[in-house]
C-alpha cells in the first residue's frame, strides 16, 4: 500500500490505513494539524534526515492509570532521594533535555528544533505539558506530552538521576487518576514501560477508547502538581 502524502489541506487518511505503522508523509507541524493528529490517534516521529512522518502503529502501547506500579525498592529510592515534583514550570528545559539525553541504540535525536518549537506552541496553548523532577532545586528528570480530553499522549522522558523520570511518571499517573484520565498513550512498546504496567492493545481497540476519552473536557494548562 502506498504511503499517503499530505498536502496543505488539514486532513489525514484513516489511521487504520497505516502499513507497518507508517501512515503518511509531509505536511507541517502547525498546531491545528498536530491537534487533529492526536485526536485521530496519529503522531509525528522522524529525524532531521527525513520529511515529517506520521504514525498509527498496530498494536498500540498504552498505560492505564490503575495498572501502573512501581517496585517497592524504586519507591523507597524516590522517597530517600528527596525529589520534588512540579508541572508546567519548565517545559522548554524538559523538551531540550529529552532531545539531548543519550539513548541506547540511537544516534542523534528525533526531537528536532522544529519539533521543539511546535510542541512549545502547544504548551503555550495549554495542550502540551511537562512534569519536572528536581533534586536540590536542579532539574534531574521529567517528561512531556500532549493531553486532549481524558487522555495523555506521552512523547518523551529523560533522567539525569536514578529513577527521576519514574518519579515524574508517578506524578503524572497521580494526576491522571485524580482527573479520571482513561489512559496514557505510550505509542511504541518499550520494556522499561512494560515493567511499569503498560501493555499492547490492538489499534481498533485503541481508536475506540480514544473516541470515548475525547468526549471529556480537556484539562488545559498550566497544570499544578498535587503531590
Amino acid at each position: 500500500m502506498p504511503i499517503y502524502r499530505l498536502s496543505s489541506h488539514l486532513e489525514f487518511p484513516p489511521p487504520d490505513a497505516a502499513e507497518d505503522g507508517l501512515l503518511a508523509v509531509g505536511g507541517d507541524l502547525q498546531p491545528e494539524r498536530l491537534l487533529l493528529a492526536y485526536q485521530e490517534g496519529i503522531f509525528p516521529w522522524y529525524d532531521e534526515d527525513n520529511p515529517i512522518l506520521w504514525w498509527s502503529p498496530d498494536p498500540r502501547f498504552v498505560l492505564y492509570p490503575d495498572a501502573f506500579h512501581l517496585p517497592k525498592r524504586t519507591r523507597r529510592h524516590i522517597r530517600s532521594a528527596g525529589y520534588t515534583i512540579s508541572m508546567d514550570t519548565a517545559f522548554p528545559d524538559v523538551i531540550q533535555a529529552c532531545a539531548e539525553i543519550p539513548r541506547h541504540g540511537e544516534n542523534g535525536t528525533w526531537i528536532t528544533p522544529e519539533m521543539e518549537a511546535a510542541y512549545t506552541t502547544l504548551f503555550d496553548m495549554g495542550y502540551a505539558h511537562s512534569i519536572e523532577c528536581r533534586q536540590d532545586g536542579e532539574l534531574v528528570g521529567g517528561l512531556y506530552g500532549v493531553s486532549i480530553g481524558a487522555c495523555f499522549s506521552g512523547e518523551s522522558m529523560f533522567s539525569w538521576r536514578n529513577n527521576a523520570s519514574k518519579a515524574a511518571l508517578a506524578a503524572l499517573i497521580d494526576f491522571a487518576r485524580r482527573h479520571q484520565f482513561h489512559f496514557i498513550d505510550c505509542q511504541m512498546h518499550t520494556e522499561h514501560l512494560e515493567h511499569l504496567g503498560a501493555r499492547d492493545i490492538n489499534r481498533s481497540q485503541f481508536l475506540a477508547e480514544l473516541a470515548i476519552a475525547l468526549r471529556h473536557e480537556t484539562v488545559h494548562g498550566p497544570w499544578k502538581s498535587e503531590l
